[in-house]
């Protein structure tokens, strides 16, 4: 079903909600795919789903951002008893890579008369151009390569998130929607007890006004009739909260719909999942639920390789070749002329950098056995929802066949009735059998509705893709 066919379905039904000019309209069907199109078009969870992805992005664009160029400038002037002490001027920018490479340059210009000799420079200053190596630590590893990493990992979990999401949503929404289905139909039955109780009822006063029947046996029957009326009430209210239940997952332009009292699911007969559902060939692995612990493994396992990178000592090389400029303003390049210099230092210990390995293995390890018991839980409840399903097919043949035979019994019971050779106990049990057995029916099926939707979704093929 097409996004326009959704609000052409919605704006009819809408038309039939707020008008009363309508009077008594014919009732109408809601039927399973036009509630899940509307769900996963309008519901805010659905709506909240599609921002993980950007969220995502929003992380991929921050970690790029440990890249960009840096630019900084810094002005210094001391004037003091008509003398210029000094006055700096530097500028500088940082060219970050994901690597342990930082190119680096700028421009100084310095004057004064106690300007320090270390700083001070020609009238036309002084540029640099240069790198900075890590040597040691950084040099492949470093926080913003890892962070970048995690960045793309996190994009998979949060494609993953919105998965869950989505399934999460269509799973409870289903299950509303059969809940409804269930008490509609029963309902149904409730409604024709009703009326073969009533029609005992009237043919118990019409043959006790001719003598043939007792006052015990018109109260019986009055008892009877009465009986069926609390059933149905009582279904009345499960009904009227399975509905409520279903609204809350029915949306349209940001405000949420209700159903008209006419409107009605499709027929509990139906199969109201049109896929045909995979048993044999199943891949867990590519499971949402199973997908995220594995990109949470990765996501924990780059973190992992930037704490095993803190062991080595930090050594880093630092050179800068100095350009002088003239009266032309063109740097002379001279290979004379540099600046260099090495940083290094290393804890003697090491105790933290060891206590975060450790708790980072302990992480990875823990995240390993949710993989397998989760795993294992999908496995087992794929099975018992398969197993559960080819019972459940062959009850609704059993009791297919018992609902046509306590029809007969039923009606056979009537005739005997009519030549006063039952009585309204006898009705009432073959009455009892007869409406049970239709409850039951349309239990199995809605049961059995309820198994493969379990099924699809322990088995991640609820939602296609």
């Amino acid at each position: 079903m097409t996004k326009s066919s959704i609000i052409a379905f919605l704006v009819f039904f809408q038309m039939f909600s707020f008008s009363e000019s309508f009077g008594q309209s014919e009732n109408s069907v809601l039927t399973y795919n036009q509630y899940i199109e509307n769900i996963l078009f309008y519901h805010p969870i659905s709506k909240k789903a599609n921002l993980k992805l950007k969220i995502a992005d929003a992380e991929i664009l921050g970690a790029k951002g440990n890249l960009d160029p840096i630019i900084t400038s810094d002005w210094n002037q001391k004037n003091f008893d008509d003398k210029l002490y000094y006055r700096q001027y530097q500028a500088k920018f940082r060219l970050p890579t994901l690597y342990g490479v930082d190119v680096v340059g700028g421009y100084e210009n310095s004057e004064g008369i106690y300007i320090n000799p270390e700083d001070n420079t020609s009238d036309f200053g002084l540029w640099n151009l240069g790198v900075e190596v890590n040597i040691l630590q950084g040099l492949i590893v470093n926080e913003r390569r890892t962070a970048l990493d995690q960045a793309k990992v996190y994009q998979n979990l949060a494609v993953n998130e919105q998965k869950i999401m989505l399934n999460d949503l269509v799973f409870d929404a289903s299950s509303a929607y059969l809940t409804w289905q269930q008490y509609f139909y029963f309902e149904k039955v409730l409604e024709e007890n009703i009326t073969l109780a009533n029609t005992y009822l009237e043919n118990t006063k019409a043959s006790y006004n001719s003598g043939e029947k007792t006052t015990m046996d018109t109260i019986e029957a009055y008892v009877l009739y009465q009986d069926a009326l609390v059933l149905l009430q009582k279904n009345e209210q499960s009904l009227i909260k399975s509905r409520q239940e279903l609204e809350n997952f029915l949306w349209f332009d940001n405000v949420p719909i209700t159903l008209q009292e006419s409107t009605e699911p499709e027929d509990y007969k139906n199969e109201i999942f049109s896929q045909d559902p995979n048993f044999v060939n199943l891949n867990l692995s590519n499971h949402p639920i199973i997908e995220s612990a594995l990109n949470k493994l990765s996501y924990f396992e780059i973190e992992q390789k930037l704490k095993r990178e803190k062991l080595k000592p930090k050594l880093k090389l630092k050179f800068n070749p100095l350009l002088a400029t003239t009266n032309n303003v063109a740097p002379i390049y001279s290979a004379n002329d540099y600046k260099w210099g090495i940083d290094f230092s290393m804890p003697l210990l090491y105790r933290s950098e060891r206590a975060n390995i450790q708790k980072g293995q302990i992480k990875l390890q823990e995240i390993e056995l949710d993989i397998q018991n989760k795993r294992n839980e999908l496995q087992n409840k794929i099975e018992s929802s398969w197993q559960q399903q080819q019972l459940l097919q062959n009850q609704k043949i059993l009791i297919n066949q018992n609902v046509s035979s306590y029809q007969k019994l039923l009606e056979g019971e009537n005739e005997k009735f009519k030549f006063g050779e039952s009585s309204v106990f006898l009705q009432n049990k073959r009455q009892e059998k007869y409406i049970n057995g239709q409850l039951k029916l349309v239990e199995v099926y809605i049961y059995q509705q309820f198994e493969l939707l379990n099924f699809l979704y322990y088995s991640n093929q609820l939602i296609e893709e």
